[in-house]
């Protein structure tokens, strides 16, 4: 048979050849692909309900809810001036934005554009009914998770803030994001444990914090006032439980509102009390006095005089001299306490060795971090004979308070050592945590440290503090019917530019201890930079004796002066049903702000509670049927 000129016999096996190459180079492709390790495909990140942060009877401090991004596809607008101009003007009072700003942002975006993010619920509804009722379909809206601060700016550093992506940027929202917010984590690579098998894994834990919100707010009231009769451009203030590290009140002034966090200025956003490490000052004399106490370099009768100058001769014919403010004659160690007096104290730390000194301040706590629940805790600065900026008069100046920079948590930390005996105990910020049905993940125990000081020497101190309240430099802060036992201090602040200390800039103190016989709470204030009168006994102590009688009405302290009253030991309680919504808004009259807890919970409505105490009006009506997203505002009083 003849072949057909048109399938040349070359054309015809060069074609073939192009196929076998196509078709190996194919084969081998896809065998390396056999090959590799396959690339799981990225699964959409589910969103996990963040737990929310309560005081330590359950009063909402940080609570979970739902902002929205309103943005505005342009296409529809390009060619339509009118419809700009009468869409900007009524979207513009809504969101609290300028007219002619929104005007100009439309027109100028090439298809979509944000106007606004992270708008609440409550301006949603209003820009959604607006949008709705004038036929404005070029407007969207992105539902995100979001934060909202009840109080504002109560205990706003210890709080710390939720970030737009959902993580933690500052304080407990910061340093206990795994717990408010988990990772998801595959399960080839973990297993629950058996206290997390009830736990919803899209579902964070609640953290039940150590304040009392109450008492914080009652605590701020008085550091407000404070600041503003010293005008001082900063302020600390800790209440703890001696008992158990608890934290009671945590307070760093100035403070920012939680809700408007981003406006907030660098100084605002600092946690102080954690963060700043500074020269304590005469507080200080009480560890100085107790470690040469126990170290039985002195007794509680010998005595020591003042002539107004601590003076110290060396062997190369230096003289070391620091001033004391009076010429305060003789008297024991307890003197020296009750005056603050610069000469006995530095007499007092002769009695103890360089190398002795500082290894018994470390054991008490300072140049390391406490452990508490906070991000960015300094250690301090603890220096030691190794220390290029060690010379002859460091030992006695840092008896005094100076040369030593330590944090407000590590001051309240060793304090706790006298309050208890001798031995300290860990500062804590975490009462419990919670999962989601209620079960409790955590419940804080006290931890307690290694001794440091021996039972006969805490209670010394304590007298000592006892009689500074009430005949020494503390006396403005001693209570008639409760025994209190305090320490003032007043430091020249250091100025890192003139390497000299400030003339003006003072750091006063006090710190506090009560009550005595048994103590429960250390008080501990710091008020920086205050203009005018900066003597701690002076502006300070005061707020101590304020502060302490608020802090005992609070927890119900019994006083000295007290009336009592025979009883049966029989107390009743009545019975409250838990709050539920049904189809139908309820009466709210009369609930606490304890009682409205469970319903933050809820994702299908919001709650705004405004104010504390109990319930006196509300919006909408009791019987208003719920509808999806309703806004209730609660009003308390």
């Amino acid at each position: 048979m003849q072949t057909n000129n048109f399938f040349k016999p070359k054309q015809t096996i060069f074609f073939f050849i192009c196929c076998a190459a196509l078709f190996i180079t194919l084969i081998i492709g896809y065998a390396r692909l056999a090959m590799e390790e396959v690339t799981p495909i990225a699964q959409k990140k589910e969103k996990v309900e963040r737990g929310s942060i309560v005081d330590r009877s359950g009063f909402p401090l940080a609570v979970q809810t739902n902002f929205y991004h309103v943005g505005v596809s342009v296409k529809n607008l390009r060619d339509n001036q009118k419809l700009r101009e009468r869409f900007s003007k009524d979207i513009a009072p809504l969101l609290g934005m300028d007219e002619q700003y929104i005007l100009d942002l439309i027109t100028n975006a090439k298809s979509f554009v944000y106007l606004k993010k992270k708008i609440d619920q409550n301006s949603y509804e209003s820009v959604k009914q607006m949008t709705e009722k004038n036929g404005y379909n070029f407007v969207s809206y992105e539902q995100i998770q979001g934060r909202s601060y009840p109080n504002h700016a109560l205990a706003s550093q210890l709080i710390g803030f939720m970030g737009d992506e959902g993580e933690g940027l500052a304080g407990i929202e910061f340093s206990m994001q795994d717990i408010l917010s988990p990772t998801q984590k595959n399960n080839s690579e973990t297993e629950k444990s058996e206290s997390e098998s009830n736990q919803d894994a899209n579902r964070g834990r609640n953290i039940y914090l150590t304040i009392d919100a109450n008492l914080q707010y009652k605590l701020e009231q008085i550091a407000q006032k404070t600041m503003e009769e010293t005008q001082a451009e900063a302020m600390m203030l800790i209440a703890a439980d001696s008992q158990t590290g608890e934290i009671l009140s945590y307070i760093s002034y100035p403070s920012v509102d939680l809700n408007e966090y981003s406006f907030a200025n660098e100084k605002e956003k600092i946690d102080r009390p954690a963060m700043e490490a500074y020269e304590p000052g005469s507080v200080f004399k009480i560890f100085t006095v107790g470690i040469v106490y126990d170290e039985h370099g002195i007794s509680p009768n010998e005595t020591f005089v003042c002539n107004g100058m601590y003076e110290k001769k060396l062997s190369s014919g230096e003289t070391i001299r620091i001033k004391c403010l009076e010429h305060h004659g003789s008297g024991t160690a307890k003197d020296a306490l009750r005056f603050s007096c610069n000469d006995m104290i530095g007499q007092i730390s002769d009695r103890i060795s360089e190398e002795r000194f500082i290894e018994r301040i470390r054991l008490l706590g300072f140049g390391q971090k406490t452990g508490v629940e906070l991000p960015g805790e300094t250690v301090g600065t603890v220096r030691d004979m190794n220390s290029p900026y060690w010379s002859a008069r460091s030992k006695p100046t840092i008896a005094i308070g100076q040369e030593i920079q330590v944090s407000a948590l590590q001051m309240v930390q060793a304090a706790t050592s006298i309050a208890n005996g001798g031995i300290p105990v860990k500062l804590t910020f975490v009462h419990k945590i919670t999962n989601k049905d209620g079960s409790v993940y955590f419940e804080h125990t006290p931890e307690y440290k290694d001794r440091v000081f021996s039972k006969t020497t805490s209670d010394y101190i304590l007298s000592c503090m006892e009689t500074t309240a009430k005949t020494g430099t503390g006396s403005r802060a001693n209570l008639r019917d409760v025994n209190i036992g305090v320490k003032t201090g007043t430091a020249q602040i250091y100025d890192s530019v003139t390497k000299s200390y400030s003339d003006t800039d003072f750091i006063s103190s006090c710190m506090a201890i009560f009550p005595i016989d048994e103590p429960e709470i250390i008080l501990y204030i710091v008020v920086e930079k205050a203009k005018g009168e900066t003597y701690g006994g002076r502006i300070v102590a005061p707020v101590i004796g304020e502060a302490a009688d608020a802090i005992i009405d609070h927890l119900g302290m019994s006083r000295g002066g007290a009336a009592s009253l025979e009883h049966t030991g029989v107390v009743t309680f009545s019975h409250t049903e838990p709050l539920k919504i049904g189809a139908t808004v309820p009466d709210f009259t009369g609930k606490s702000k304890k009682d409205l807890l469970p319903l933050l919970e809820r994702t299908d409505i919001q709650l705004n509670i405004n104010g504390s105490g109990w319930v006196t009006s509300q919006s909408p009506e009791p019987g208003e049927i719920i509808t999806e997203n309703m806004v209730i505002e609660l009003n308390l009083e």
